[in-house]
């Protein structure tokens, strides 16, 4: 059984930055992607940010270079850091961890990112 431990959410200015980490325990880490989603309110969980589990980067066409994900798979833990921080990407964080061995997701508990001046 894979835990992730999420945080680094919170409260955040307009403009502003933001750094999330997520760290894996539980399991061994061969063959695994980690990477981030969000839920923003009234809208669907999406992606941000993954890694495969070949070790590229998949973002979502809407970053648009301000989210930056790091870290890596076999260093069971990741980043994700937000710059020029607007409203629309306030909602609550999650992030996944994909056992390919097995074909099982893991999600993190969520954290919170609030974004108000």
């Amino acid at each position: 059984q894979v835990q992730l431990v999420e945080s680094g959410g919170g409260l955040v200015q307009p403009g502003g930055s933001l750094r999330l980490s997520c760290t894996a325990s539980g399991n061994d880490f061969s063959s695994s992607a980690m990477g981030w989603f969000r839920q923003s309110a009234g809208k669907e969980r999406e992606l941000v940010a993954t890694f495969t589990v070949r070790g590229d980067i998949n973002y979502a066409d809407f970053v648009k270079g301000r989210f930056t994900l790091s870290g890596g798979n076999a260093k069971n833990t990741i980043f994700l850091e937000v710059k020029y921080v607007n409203p629309e990407d306030a909602g609550v964080y999650y992030c996944r961890y994909y056992d390919s061995r097995h074909g099982r997701f893991y999600w993190g508990q969520g954290t919170q990112v609030t974004v108000s001046s």
